[in-house]
């Protein structure tokens, strides 16, 4: 019975070292003998007991490092303070296990070390202006190295640069400056765009007022000469007029008769217009002289003998 206790427990503690069950994203390095044998990929796996152990398990997830902040020298001599953080994947975790005796320590001097070549390239300016190309330049260099250990480096993000005291401060005098000189440029600008809109609106508005002076010239003009027309057109209607009364029967009597009238309204004006004394002419057959010559005018240009009347 106790031989059969011993047998079960020792076979429960084969099964226990022989099943070896890995998790999702992982990879478990496997010696047999203190020598690597195989990479046991998720899942069941079933070792040799005893014979068999795992030596290392890594994972394959990405894994985010902190860089410790450094003190870098820019190519103008300036200390800047910086840290970082580094994103890296196992992906060959044989040569993880055996290419290096830590990989993160490898990997994290070795970013320190690139950080430092790479600020000491730039300015000071220029650090705070690509950062970009110090991320992208720090990865190249440490993924090239990081081959042998298994390690792929995929980004490097700087989370902080800090100068010293004395240059931030004059750094936030340079932005200050530099933004007090913008805002004189614009003002400036903007007096100098309002003058033109001035200027412009005052020229435009001179060319609209001679636009209307010249519209309402040309109306005027338009008008003149529509009412001269007219009249002209009237005067010549009259002429017409007259022309056919006086070839029409009875039209010489008409003639003289107007002629009379008109005769005796100037006569009458004359009358109004002097105060005491008007002067009569003796003789009145001056009247009828005038009427006849009148006549002889008319019929001249009718070419038509019209008979004078007889003398009064």
């Amino acid at each position: 019975m106790e031989i059969s206790i011993v047998l079960l427990a020792i076979a429960i503690i084969f099964v226990i070292r022989a099943i070896r069950i890995v998790p999702q994203q992982s990879a478990w390095v496997v010696e047999r003998l203190g020598k690597y044998t195989s990479t046991l990929s998720p899942g069941l796996n079933i070792l040799i007991p005893f014979i068999d152990k795992v030596a290392y398990k890594h994972s394959r997830k990405e894994i985010p490092l902190d860089v410790p902040s450094q003190i870098c020298i820019t190519r103008d001599n300036t200390q800047l303070e910086v840290d970082g953080i580094l994103y890296f994947q196992v992906t060959d975790p044989m040569l993880a296990s055996y290419g290096s005796s830590d990989y993160i320590i490898a990997i994290t001097q070795l970013a320190q070390t690139t950080l430092r070549s790479v600020i000491g390239k730039l300015e000071l300016d220029k650090t705070f202006e690509e950062r970009n190309i110090i991320n992208s330049q720090v990865v190249a260099a440490i993924d090239e190295a990081a081959l042998n250990w298994g390690v792929k480096v995929l980004r490097y993000e700087i989370k902080d640069l800090t100068p010293p005291k004395e240059i931030l401060l004059a750094m936030q005098s340079q932005i200050t400056a530099e933004r007090e000189k913008r805002a004189l440029i614009a003002a400036s600008e903007g007096r100098r765009q309002e003058q033109i809109n001035i200027a412009t609106g005052a020229r435009e508005a001179a060319i609209a007022r001679s636009e209307g002076d010249k519209q309402a010239a040309i109306n005027q003009a338009e008008g003149e000469a529509r009412a001269i027309l007219a009249l002209a057109t009237a005067n010549a209607e009259a002429i017409e007029r007259i022309a056919k009364a006086i070839g029409s029967p009875n039209g010489h009597e008409a003639i003289q008769l107007k002629v009379a009238e008109g005769a005796i309204e100037a006569y009458g004006q004359v009358a109004q217009a002097a105060s005491t004394t008007l002067i009569v002419p003796s003789n009145m057959t001056e009247v009828s002289t005038l009427i006849g010559s009148a006549f002889s005018m008319i019929a001249g240009v009718k070419g038509d003998a019209v008979k004078a009347p007889p003398a009064a």
